[in-house]
C-alpha cells in the first residue's frame, strides 16, 4: 500500500452548547429587546488518522483476503450487499484491537437505505430489511481466517444458504443479527490493518482485501468435515385467502441439513502455534414453504 487519501478535518454539532445558547439568548430578546446573536453550534475536530501518521501505521502489503459469490440474488439483496461493503471500504482496524461487525454495520432498516430481501427469523425465511447483509460478513470472516486472525465470535446460520456455496464449501459463513449475533475478530498483527473492498458486479463477487504487515505467519485451513448429512422435511402447503383460488407460491425453500467442521491454525514464524481451533456448523434440515390461494 502506498497511497493514502489525504485527512480532512471534520465538523461536531455542539448540541448541548447549542441548546444553552439558544435559550439564554431567547431570555434576552423577551427581557431586553436585544439583537438577535450569533452563537457557536459547531467546532472542528481533528481525524484520528492524519495522512502524517499514515505511514507509521505498518499499513504495506496485501496479507489477506476473502471472496463470495452473491449470484441468483433478488435485486433488493444485491443492492444491500453493496451497500453493506461499502461501509467497511477504507477502516483501519489498530493494532491489537478486537473489530466488531455490528459496531461498523449500525442500523440495518429502510431509514438507512436498506430494502427488503429475504433473512431467516424466527425458524422461517421471510422478507426483511437487510437480507443479503450477511453476505458481508460470511466474505469478512473468511478474509479474517486468510489473514490468519484471531477469531472472537462467529455464529453460522441455521441452515445452509446457496450463497455461501458458490464456490466454497459448506461452514465457511457468518451470519450476524444486532446487537445479539455478531462477527469479531482481532488484529493481532504488527500493526495496523486497513479493509478494503471491492465489487464485482458483473460476475456477482464480492472481495474483502487485508492489507497490513506480514510477519511470516503461516495460516492452515484444513478440508471441510461433513457428517449427519439429512434430506429436507416434506414441504408444507398454508392456505392463502389474499391469493386467487388455485395459485400456488413458494415462500421458503428446502435445504439438506449437515453438520461440517474444519481446522484453523496458525504457525508462527518461530514455528509456536498461535492458533489451533476448530470451527463447528450445526445445519439444519429445513422444509420447503408453499402458498395455496382460496380467493374465490
Amino acid at each position: 500500500m502506498t497511497q493514502f487519501k489525504a485527512h480532512a478535518s471534520g465538523s461536531k454539532i455542539l448540541s448541548d452548547k447549542l441548546r444553552e445558547d439558544i435559550d439564554k439568548e431567547i431570555q434576552k430578546i423577551t427581557e431586553n429587546n436585544t439583537k438577535i446573536k450569533v452563537v457557536q453550534i459547531s467546532k472542528a475536530i481533528d481525524p484520528d488518522i492524519t495522512i502524517a501518521q499514515a505511514n507509521n501505521l505498518g499499513i504495506s502489503e496485501l496479507i489477506g483476503k476473502g471472496v463470495s459469490n452473491y449470484s441468483h440474488s433478488i435485486e433488493s439483496r444485491i443492492h444491500n450487499v453493496l451497500l453493506a461493503a461499502s461501509k467497511f471500504n477504507g477502516l483501519i482496524v489498530p493494532k491489537n484491537s478486537v473489530f466488531s461487525f455490528n459496531d461498523v454495520i449500525g442500523d440495518i432498516s429502510a431509514s438507512t437505505g436498506y430494502q427488503a430481501a429475504y433473512v431467516i427469523k424466527d425458524g422461517k425465511t421471510v422478507l426483511g430489511d437487510g437480507g443479503g447483509v450477511c453476505q458481508v460478513s460470511t466474505t469478512l470472516f473468511r478474509a479474517a481466517l486468510d489473514t490468519g486472525l484471531p477469531i472472537i465470535d462467529r455464529t453460522a446460520h441455521a441452515y445452509r444458504v446457496s450463497y455461501y456455496e458458490n464456490g466454497s464449501e459448506p461452514g465457511f459463513d457468518a451470519t450476524i443479527y444486532s446487537p445479539s449475533v455478531d462477527f469479531k475478530f482481532q488484529n493481532n498483527t504488527p500493526g495496523a490493518i486497513l479493509i478494503e473492498t471491492e465489487e464485482d458486479t458483473a460476475n456477482n463477487i464480492l472481495v474483502f482485501k487485508m492489507y497490513g504487515t506480514p510477519d511470516g505467519r503461516d495460516v492452515q485451513i484444513s478440508p471441510v468435515t461433513i457428517w449427519d448429512v439429512a434430506p429436507p422435511p416434506e414441504p408444507t402447503y398454508e392456505d392463502d385467502p389474499t391469493l386467487p383460488n388455485g395459485q400456488v407460491k413458494q415462500i421458503d425453500y428446502a435445504a439438506w441439513g449437515a453438520k461440517t467442521k474444519f481446522d484453523y491454525k496458525v504457525i508462527k514464524i518461530d514455528g509456536t502455534i498461535s492458533i489451533d481451533e476448530t470451527f463447528f456448523s450445526n445445519y439444519r434440515p429445513w422444509r420447503a414453504v408453499f402458498l395455496r390461494g382460496t380467493k374465490t
